[in-house]
């Protein structure tokens, strides 16, 4: 793929919505089989840890868009829960948040097969209770589970640090990490095993840019991703590009210049702000319905930050939106910009094809049914 810089007479533009021409129709690429909840063919990811430790609230809040707050009625679960996210081609998986009290022996659940088709396990942590039974049940889980998939990729939130100072958030990630690889050294797994560490809290967008890190590492073609948004961060005089699933705020792809936590609140805090007008001035044909979002290919923004920054919000399809940060200088050839955009649109939709393709060579699609 190609990124070609066109020379365009500039000029200037405001904040808007749903001003820019539509360029190509797109399709959803989810069908009515997709929505189903038991769908144990998709890739799954394992929630775990011990019971208050806030693993519940975090899916909730992440992907089912419940406040922060209204999760401190979140009963524990006493049994594991199955929920499917299909947000969009690349956001596609099952989660099974297994109870405080889950031990390995239990017969209750089916472990093996589980684990078996598990990606990824993401082991929640208390940063606020006593940590030591914690990391117990941390080294049992991830050994056991080694054992069950190789493939596995450990992650670990350190989470509710929202109530602590940063020299605490330091010293307990730098207390869990060590302690935690202490135990794998003990028991001869140092070297096979890899953890990944978060500080998170659902009172703050850690939450959503920890679990971007966790489904970047799902995705198949990400490296394909992250190369597009290089091309058209340097062919455009952008300083940094995400692409976001716009339902949860993750972003699932963003170019290889590090991540600043600051620009990515920012990005974040834009999104909703699109989504909120969008609801107010563009609701759809049929308004109110979760399947007719007013996200859709009109929807498009851009602020002026008092500091000369620019952040540049296009839809990319129903669930995908690529927010740019970038300085107001380089913004004057905004043509240059969104050519080349349309160029990296395409390149996204033909990955969108191609894993369709690639999942219908393991399993074909099935006929429909009829009652």
């Amino acid at each position: 793929m190609s990124f070609n810089r066109v020379e365009e007479e500039s000029f200037s533009t405001t904040f808007d919505i749903g001003s820019l021409p539509k360029h190509y129709e797109f399709n959803e690429f989810i069908s009515d089989e997709d929505t189903e909840s038991d769908r144990d063919d998709l890739p799954r990811l394992v929630l775990m840890g011990l019971r208050g430790s806030g693993k519940t609230s975090i899916q909730k809040v992440v992907f089912q868009k419940m406040s922060p707050n209204e999760t401190l009625f979140i009963g524990s679960n006493n049994s594991m829960l199955k929920d499917v996210v299909n947000n969009s081609a690349f956001v596609n998986f099952q989660i099974c948040d297994f109870p405080g009290h889950f031990d390995f022996t239990d017969s209750e659940y089916d472990v093996q097969s589980i684990l078996q088709g598990c990606q990824s396990l993401v082991f929640v942590i208390d940063a606020q209770d006593a940590i030591a039974s914690a990391l117990n049940r941390l080294h049992s889980v991830v050994t056991k589970a080694y054992k069950i998939n190789k493939n596995i990729k450990f992650e670990v939130f350190i989470h509710k640090v929202d109530g602590l100072t940063e020299d605490t958030k330091m010293e307990t990630q730098r207390e869990i990490h060590q302690r935690a690889n202490d135990d794998l050294v003990d028991s001869g797994d140092e070297q096979k095993i890899y953890i990944s560490f978060h500080l998170t809290s659902i009172y703050d967008h850690s939450i959503f840019e920890a679990f971007s890190r966790v489904v970047q590492k799902m995705i198949p073609h990400y490296a394909t991703l992250e190369n597009f948004l290089n091309i058209i961060i340097s062919t455009s005089g952008i300083e940094k590009a995400f692409l976001y699933d716009v339902k949860t705020k993750i972003y699932v792809a963003t170019d290889s210049s590090p991540v600043d936590i600051q620009s990515y609140e920012l990005c974040c805090d834009m999104i909703d702000v699109v989504i909120d007008l969008s609801n107010i001035y563009g609701l759809g044909e049929n308004p109110g319905l979760m399947n007719d979002p007013a996200f859709d290919d009109q929807s498009s923004s851009l602020i002026k930050l008092n500091n000369g920054t620019i952040l540049y919000l296009r839809e990319v399809c129903s669930f995908l939106a690529l927010v740019c940060i970038l300085r107001e200088d380089n913004f004057e050839k905004q043509r240059i910009i969104d050519y080349n955009f349309v160029i990296l649109r395409k390149g996204i939709h033909k990955l969108f094809e191609l894993k369709d393709k690639e999942k219908e060579s393991i399993e074909p699609r099935k006929p429909p049914s009829y009652k």
